[in-house]
């Protein structure tokens, strides 16, 4: 037997329930199509009552989108991240289990969150501190929504999350590296102005020069000292190989031999120590 159960309750709560069902204008119904969804298989006509559900839910996805602007995202790309959460959302939804609305609204706004998480970093981040500076910044936001409350110190900041000050710290310093800074930004405007890049050390071949000579003083210690005083005479005092001939005595041709002769010796002697340091 059929009760009618309208009187049971006034008319005005009634029209409060309609209206707490149905809380956006873009909230179509589409429960039959979704209905006639499950029952469809692969192929055209399931693809086509696909669509139509889409389109009918799209500009409840756009809305979603919009409460995630003036975040360095275009609005644009904000709508088809949106626009795939929708698709994902009516692909996984099971008319058996409630309102879709109630199931795609978190799957929307998931997917516009992992896409700032995942794709709006300049460098990848690790998760654990970009969920750092995600609960850094909501409680910094609730710290200060008060008109003239001051700015929360890192000590407030762990009491309200339950993060060490070390973990607040990795969070603030996230919140300031969400974007990178470009080399060739300006970082004063007068006629002295600079650049980031200027700003930044070059390769000191100096270095190489150190390394090179302490890889070679062993080997040089080794050397007959008539070869050291040769090397001595033509590399740090400049003197030509037949001055330095003249000096000891000897042919120019003897010079040049004991040159590359001790050259060698020294050099092999380096390459060896090098390859022993490095266990090959």
């Amino acid at each position: 037997m059929l009760i009618d159960l309208s009187t049971s309750r006034p008319a005005g709560s009634a029209r409060s329930t309609a209206r707490s069902r149905r809380t956006h204008d873009d909230a179509p119904d589409t429960a039959r199509m979704f209905v006639r969804l499950t029952t469809l298989e692969e192929g055209p006509e399931r693809d086509a009552v696909r669509d139509e559900i889409v389109t009918a839910w799209l500009p409840m996805a756009h809305r979603i989108a919009g409460r995630f602007r003036d975040r360095g995202e275009a609005v644009e790309d904000l709508r088809q991240v949106a626009a795939l959460g929708l698709v994902k959302a009516v692909d996984r939804f099971d008319p058996e289990r409630g309102a879709f609305e109630s199931y795609a609204v978190p799957t929307i706004t998931g997917e516009i969150k992992r896409h700032f998480r995942d794709r709006m970093w300049a460098l990848r981040v690790p998760r654990r501190v970009q969920e750092l500076r995600n609960k850094v910044r909501i409680a910094r936001r609730e710290l200060t929504q008060n008109p003239g409350s001051p700015e929360p110190s890192v000590a407030d900041l762990a009491a309200r999350t339950g993060l060490t000050e070390d973990e607040v710290g990795a969070g603030l310093e996230a919140l300031e590296s969400f974007s990178t800074l470009s080399l060739d930004a300006e970082l004063r405007t007068d006629d002295e102005g600079y650049s980031l890049a200027d700003t930044l050390g070059g390769p000191d071949t100096s270095y190489d020069t150190v390394v090179d000579r302490e890889s070679a003083r062993q080997g040089l210690r080794s050397l007959p000292e008539r070869e050291r005083a040769i090397l001595y005479m033509r590399f740090f005092e400049d003197m030509t190989q037949s001055r330095i001939a003249d000096r000891l005595g000897i042919s120019q041709m003897h010079v040049s031999r004991l040159i590359s002769r001790s050259c060698e010796r020294v050099r092999e002697e380096a390459l060896g120590q090098r390859r022993h340091d490095g266990g090959g």
